[in-house]
């Protein structure tokens, strides 16, 4: 039956090009964004976990920023504490050429001291954003962020890596701090005194004038100590900058994993869509037709009042 109220057909043929309307609006969003999941309501759970995960990769950027500033302050304490010991090498040669006895105690002592302001010039030197690893007080630390961590029941935390002063004969800075934050030379590896012939001494304040042979043999005992307690310092430093380097690497691996994966969730596959856009164009196309021959039919009606 043919009818002039209600066409099936167009209703049918329009119901179809809706649905093909539809299916290319989010094809060419797709192609236009690269995006499979740009909203919420393309699909809630993957665009959630994408979210969440874009912003720890963000957090992970400020780690990896910070972690270059804890490397580098590192670094900084490694090289003043390197330079530090070839200063005090060069102070045991001087004392060991000062073991004969037609050397010069003075002109060696001259020499001497000498290395002993290079010294105090390294630890006052040895600032990177305003830390200064060479003179500490005793008890103090420091620390660099080591990693950013999402636990299990959601919630996250910065991790980070201590380092604590000791200002000993065996400690792990040249020279400690006054309460003023001023170097204080009569502490720290270098600043630690001990009793050599009737009078105390430490690596700084070390004045081989007067001294016997004896006494210069206690004072090299004394650089020797210190260079030991300085070359484990260093040690530290190093194997504190490797952890670093490590981590450093460590994450900036995370960040692309962490990319790739968010992408794998909603990035839209560029061939696959290119081929549905061109396939959805033409089913447009045909809906198109099919809509304008549901419409013509009912013309056909009128031929049969023609007389």
């Amino acid at each position: 039956m043919t009818s002039i109220l209600t066409n099936d057909a167009a209703m049918s043929a329009l119901q179809t090009l809706r649905g093909i309307s539809s299916n290319l609006q989010n094809t060419q969003s797709r192609v236009s964004s690269g995006y499979r999941v740009a909203k919420a309501s393309d699909n809630a759970a993957y665009w959630s976990i994408a979210t969440t995960m874009r912003s720890d990769n963000s957090a992970l950027s400020a780690v990896s920023d910070a972690l270059g500033l804890g490397a580098a302050k590192v670094d900084t304490a490694y090289t003043a504490m390197d330079n530090a010991i070839k200063v005090v090498q060069q102070i045991k040669d001087k004392l060991v050429a000062a073991t004969e006895n037609s050397v010069s105690k003075g002109d060696v002592q001259e020499e001497i001291a000498q290395l002993q302001q290079q010294l105090e010039s390294i630890a006052q030197s040895a600032s990177f954003s305003g830390q200064n690893w060479m003179f500490a007080a005793n008890g103090a630390s420091a620390s660099v962020v080591s990693s950013f961590v999402r636990n299990n029941d959601g919630t996250v935390a910065v991790n980070t890596t201590s380092y604590s002063f000791d200002t000993g004969s065996h400690g792990n800075v040249m020279f400690g701090a006054k309460p003023g934050g001023t170097i204080d030379t009569n502490s720290g590896i270098l600043g630690t005194k001990q009793t050599i012939g009737s009078k105390s001494y430490s690596v700084f304040s070390l004045n081989i004038n007067g001294m016997t042979s004896g006494d210069i043999g206690k004072a090299m005992n004394l650089v020797q100590g210190a260079l030991n307690a300085m070359t484990s310092t260093s040690s530290q430093l190093g194997s504190l900058s490797t952890r670093i380097d490590l981590q450093t690497s460590f994450v900036s691996t995370l960040r692309d994993t962490i990319d790739s994966g968010v992408g794998k969730l909603v990035d839209a596959n560029m061939e696959q869509e290119s081929s549905k856009l061109s396939a959805l164009q033409t089913q447009q196309q045909l809906a198109i037709q099919s809509l304008q021959i549901a419409n013509t039919s009912a013309q056909s009606v009128l031929s049969l009042f023609k007389a």
